[in-house]
């Protein structure tokens, strides 16, 4: 009997060195699960982490907060995050290091790379010769940045979000940008005041209008996403579509998780019932292909890194 079948949860416990000695699990796919392989869902915890977080000195980047994000190109992993000092000016900047196996990184030497505009929870596509960064700014309202070298951003301004009449969304924050692209039509996943997740569509990025009104992925019914919830990433894997996203199970936000989603047509979707995959308070989890398979990083409040689990 193979190990799927013979477990529908593997428990993987383990004492993270530099986090509190918090408990991590990593939960397998039953049979009953085929949407969810265990590549996507199944990790343990690297040995050494956390292998990124803020210097504890007296830096910009003192501290690290939120989804930073990671791309892989070439022999070089790129990452963006935000750093910022909780005792002095608050504004988070955004810092960028590199690392040629993704586990050991270097900072930038001139870091922070952007400090116009306040950019935290960041996401970013390349698109053509393009990236474009789609991250939050000052009072959680999503904005756009875009580059050609990976450090020089230049910002593009708010984003415009429609409801499907066509008026502007009410007023409030929208954060935790999440952004798919497939042909010419580009997906924003975002949130408010982490209660639901919204999808609105663009051709030209510079207008979105929601394809509901409604929520697409809400809280609940379980206990691990009550409070709240928002999206991190989609990948698109063998014809179905994967959210990664982090969630609360506390009335007061203090403890966040990474989990997972499918979906057929990026709308309705369905969650993973061995979530959360990672708990612990490790959250804003991406995952990153390294050429043969995929990692998943979770970003806050440090960069820690799981391996696949076969």
């Amino acid at each position: 009997m193979n190990s799927i079948a013979t477990f529908v949860a593997l428990v993987c416990a383990c004492l993270l060195p530099g986090e509190g000695n918090r408990l991590v699990t990593t939960s397998l796919p039953s049979k009953d699960e085929p949407q969810f392989p265990t590549e996507l869902v199944s990790f343990v915890p690297y040995k050494n982490n956390p292998v990124f977080a803020g210097t504890g000195a007296d830096t910009w980047d003192n501290k690290i907060r939120e989804r930073g994000y990671i791309l892989h190109e070439g022999d070089t992993y790129h990452m963006w995050y935000t750093g910022y000092q909780e005792s002095k000016n608050k504004t988070k900047y955004l810092g960028y290091a590199t690392s040629v196996d993704g586990l050991t990184w270097t900072r930038y030497k001139n870091n922070p790379i952007h400090t116009a505009d306040w950019v935290e929870d960041m996401t970013v596509l390349k698109d053509g010769s393009t990236y474009y960064m789609f991250a939050e700014g000052l009072n959680d309202v999503a904005h756009l940045l875009t580059s050609t070298d990976r450090v020089t951003w230049t910002e593009q301004g708010p984003l415009d979000i429609r409801y499907t009449n066509g008026q502007p969304l009410s007023k409030g924050p929208y954060g935790t940008p999440a952004i798919w692209k497939e042909g010419d039509v580009w997906y924003l996943f975002y949130e408010r005041n982490d209660q639901a997740v919204w999808l609105a569509t663009s051709r030209d990025r510079k207008v979105w209008t929601n394809v509901q009104d409604d929520p697409v992925l809400t809280k609940g019914p379980t206990d691990y996403d009550r409070y709240a919830i928002a999206m991190n990433q989609v990948i698109k894997h063998k014809g179905l579509y994967y959210a990664y996203y982090h969630a609360s199970a506390f009335s007061d936000w203090h403890e966040w998780s990474t989990n997972v989603a499918v979906s057929k047509d990026l709308i309705h979707w369905t969650k993973f019932a061995g979530n959360p995959i990672v708990g612990g308070n490790k959250s804003s989890g991406i995952v990153v292909n390294d050429g043969k398979q995929y990692r998943l990083y979770t970003m806050h409040p440090s960069v820690s890194v799981f391996l696949p689990a076969n």
